[in-house]
């Protein structure tokens, strides 16, 4: 059976490194053999820092220049920032409506997304919860509305997603093989300085070889 290459992809998330903890490998397989892919992120990640010498402005700049930096290593030009508060992320009409937006105008084949029923993982780790509103957003904007023509016209010509791939599901039934480009992932992974260290690195690699 031939390996599935989508044509073109987009990746939704909450926060610059969710893709590179996520499906950063999946992302560098593709666009190699081809697929256009795009980010879109609803936050810069402008809470994500415990150094006082950091503003919420000056974090979120650092913060897109690193994840512009991790998505060229991965064959991703196309990153949409949407700047909303990290920390502060519903799953809103107005989110929903961002997110159709930005399916409308890129027409992916295929959407890769947060797992939003997940509440926990394991025993020491609690969903974030902008992550969670993400997911949702993201779906309730797939299915049905970004294919329905007379749903928000102002937002662009109606658009299809043929599949939906959701990242870190428990019970998964779809895998890529990775192998070729793990290397590459854990570099986009190392562009977030700010948050990762290379004891990090070590744990998603394992994850990875999994």
């Amino acid at each position: 059976m031939s390996e599935f290459i989508p044509t073109s992809a987009m990746v939704i998330v909450a926060h610059p490194d969710d893709i590179e903890f996520g499906c950063a490998g999946t992302v560098a397989h593709w666009t190699r053999r081809g697929c256009r892919v795009v980010y879109v992120l609803a936050t810069s990640g402008n809470g994500g820092t415990h150094d006082p010498a950091y503003t919420r402005e000056s974090i979120a700049v650092l913060r897109e220049q690193e994840q512009s930096a991790a998505a060229a290593l991965c064959g991703v030009t196309e990153v949409e920032y949407l700047r909303h508060q990290d920390g502060e992320v519903m799953a809103s009409l107005a989110l929903r409506k961002d997110f159709i937006r930005l399916i409308r105008k890129h027409k992916p084949q295929v959407v890769i997304t947060m797992d939003p029923s997940q509440l926990y993982f394991g025993s020491d780790y609690i969903n974030h919860p902008d992550h969670r509103a993400v997911g949702t957003a993201a779906l309730d904007a797939i299915a049905p509305v970004a294919a329905m023509p007379l749903m928000y016209p102002e937002l662009g010509e109606a658009h299809r997603v043929h599949e939906v791939w959701l990242v870190m599901h428990p019970t998964p039934d779809a895998w890529v093989d990775i192998s070729d480009v793990l290397d590459t992932k854990l570099d986009a992974l190392r562009q977030h300085k700010s948050q990762v260290g290379e004891d990090v690195v070590k744990m998603v690699a394992a994850w990875a070889r999994e």
